[in-house]
C-alpha cells in the first residue's frame, strides 16, 4: 500500500511522533488514520512499561495561576534526563497538566491511591441516593459497584478526560509524550490551592472560570 507524504505529515502534526514511525503506523493500519493514532498511543504505553524500571528524577515543576489569582496549582513531572526536562514539549505538557488540575480539581493521582474510607463513604452516598430514587434493594449493590468503577475517571488525575480535549485522558497525553521523548515520564505529585478553601462561606459557581481556563469563553 502506498502512503502519501501528506497523510504521514498530518499524523506527525497530530501526534508529534517522527515521520518514519508515523509511516510505519499507517502501513500497519492499512492507511486508516484513526487506527494509526491509536496504534501510536499503544506503542507509547508499551514504551512506558518497558522503561518502568528506569529512574526518572529530572523534569520540572509545572504551575498554573488562574487570571483572577484565586486558583493556583503546582505539579511535579519527572523524566530521565535534564535535556528532555528542558524541552518545549515536556514543558508544555507540565503546563497543560497544571491547568487541567486547576479546572478539574482531581483528588488523587491514580486509582490505586483512592483510600478505602473514601470509597466506602462514596458508596454510602450512592446507596442512599438510589434508595431515594426507588431502586429495588437487590439492584443497589451492583449499581453502586458500577458507580465506584466510574469514580476513578472523575477524581483521579491520570484517568480524567483532558479538559482541552475530552477524547484523551491525562494518561493518554502522558503516553504520547513517552513515545515522543523515548523516556520514562511520570507525574509524581500535585497540589491545588483555591483562595478561601476550607473557610466557611457561600459556595461560588466556578463554571465561568473553568470555561476561561479551557478556552471555551
Amino acid at each position: 500500500m502506498t502512503i502519501s507524504a501528506s497523510v504521514v505529515k498530518e499524523l506527525r502534526e497530530k501526534t508529534g511522533v517522527g515521520m518514519m514511525d508515523c509511516k510505519k503506523a499507517l502501513e500497519a493500519c492499512d492507511g486508516d488514520f484513526t487506527k494509526a493514532v491509536d496504534y501510536l498511543r499503544k506503542k507509547g504505553l508499551a514504551a512506558g512499561e518497558k522503561r518502568a524500571a528506569k529512574v526518572a528524577a529530572e523534569g520540572t515543576i509545572g504551575y498554573y495561576i488562574h487570571s483572577n489569582s484565586r486558583i493556583g496549582v503546582l505539579v511535579e513531572v519527572n523524566c530521565e534526563t535534564d535535556f528532555v526536562g528542558r524541552g518545549e514539549q515536556f514543558q508544555a505538557f507540565a503546563k497543560d497538566v497544571a491547568m487541567h488540575i486547576a479546572a478539574a480539581n482531581p483528588r488523587f493521582l491514580t486509582a490505586d491511591e483512592m483510600d478505602e474510607d473514601y470509597k466506602n463513604h462514596e458508596a454510602e452516598i450512592y446507596a442512599a441516593q438510589l434508595k431515594d430514587q426507588g431502586k429495588p434493594e437487590k439492584m443497589i449493590p451492583n449499581i453502586v459497584k458500577g458507580k465506584l468503577a466510574k469514580l476513578a475517571s472523575e477524581v483521579c488525575l491520570l484517568e480524567q478526560p483532558f479538559v482541552k480535549n475530552p477524547d484523551l485522558t491525562i494518561r493518554d497525553l502522558l503516553n504520547e509524550l513517552v513515545l515522543k521523548t523515548g523516556e520514562k515520564i511520570a507525574i509524581r505529585r500535585f497540589v491545588r490551592f483555591q483562595l478561601g478553601e476550607g473557610i466557611e462561606k457561600k459556595k461560588e459557581n466556578l463554571a465561568d472560570e473553568i470555561a476561561q481556563m479551557t478556552g471555551q469563553k
